[in-house]
């Protein structure tokens, strides 16, 4: 892994606009809403952190390809994939290149531990650029980028596809409802209050034009 300079690290925060690139060291793993039985940390035993930004590039002029060079050693095929269109004019390429190594370090370490709470992070976005970084650098974690690309997160999600989904959380304050296009409500739950550990499923009916809950984290096909 290459490291990169303070300096650099400034200016690729600037230039690339995510505010929750940095995963915290090697060690570190997604501050996800896990189920309440599962392995991962609870985001309440972390420091806050800033609203994580989407797989962002930057807006300005970048590096053309054959000017992706580290200054030691060499790029790998997949590495330089990655990289372009991707780093800014006047920064080093390795500093771009490790906020994606560090995006793969949180999925895979978070996945050990449980796979739905990676899923639900990279659904999210609370691991930034997770998608292309699994994508060209560590698509051993493909399966997880394939679940999350099926799934969305909670808030509103307009015109659903019908069908069944299992909440990626088994908080007991997780609620929905399914709205028609007259705003009439055609499906809501939980039927009965969940306990705590209960899988939590949401059945949208077809016909549903805005699908709400809250609480739940993050949706997938169940």
């Amino acid at each position: 892994m290459y490291r990169r300079s303070a300096a650099a690290a400034v200016l690729l925060t600037a230039a690339l606009t995510l505010t929750a690139c940095s995963s915290g060291g090697d060690d570190s793993e997604a501050k996800v809403k896990p189920p309440a039985s599962s392995a991962a940390p609870d985001p309440a035993d972390a420091p806050a952190s800033a609203e994580p930004a989407a797989d962002a590039k930057p807006t300005g002029p970048v590096l053309p390809d054959t000017k992706l060079k580290p200054k030691t050693g060499s790029f790998t095929e997949q590495e330089k994939k990655y990289l372009s269109g991707r780093v800014p004019e006047k920064m080093d390429p390795a500093a771009v290149l490790q906020t994606g190594q560090e995006a793969c370090q949180r999925v895979t370490r978070t996945a050990k531990h449980d796979k739905d709470a990676a899923t639900g992070a990279v659904i999210t976005g609370e691991i930034p650029g997770a998608k292309d970084a699994i994508t060209f650098l560590c698509p051993d974690q493909k399966p997880i980028l394939a679940a999350a690309e099926k799934g969305f997160a909670e808030g509103t999600k307009q015109s659903p596809a019908a069908g069944g989904y299992r909440a990626l959380t088994q908080a007991t304050n997780c609620t929905w409802e399914a709205k028609g296009k007259d705003g009439s409500v055609l499906a809501s739950g939980p039927e009965a209050p969940p306990k705590a550990g209960d899988k939590i499923t949401a059945t949208i009916p077809a016909g549903t034009t805005e699908f709400n809950s809250s609480g739940c984290y993050a949706w997938i096909p169940a």
